[in-house]
């Protein structure tokens, strides 16, 4: 079993950023790729990164490559989701979740847990 929780989001104006922060729990942090999802209203949920269990290997959607940078940090069991240049199509609900393969996967069927999600809002 694992527990994730999200933090870190909020209201930011176009061009911000923000650092969202997801604290895992329950197993071994170190042993599976995380990916960070996103769902805005009315949309589907869509991969935004994910990383791979050792952190040597990351993988970004086209849409926020160049602008958002995913990592983490073994000693605190914490993955960071960077996000600069924000934009108003950033606006959605932000989800992390833990991988059932090592290696990163934009496919949401590979992910097992989740944590409830933390709402990042951008004003235009």
């Amino acid at each position: 079993q694992v527990q994730l929780v999200e933090s870190g989001g909020g209201l930011v104006q176009a061009g911000g950023s923000l650092r969202l922060s997801c604290a895992a729990s329950g197993r071994t942090f170190s042993s599976y790729a995380m990916g960070w999802f996103r769902q805005a209203p009315g949309k589907e949920r869509e991969f935004v990164a994910a990383i791979s269990w050792s952190g040597g290997s990351t993988y970004y959607a086209d849409s926020v490559k160049g602008r958002f940078a995913i990592w983490r940090d073994g000693t605190k069991n914490t993955l960071y989701l960077q996000m600069n240049s924000l934009n108003f199509e950033d606006t959605a609900v932000y989800y992390c979740a833990t991988s059932l393969a090592s290696k990163c996967t934009s496919d949401s069927s590979k992910y097992n847990y989740w944590g409830q999600g933390t709402q990042v809002t951008v004003s235009s």
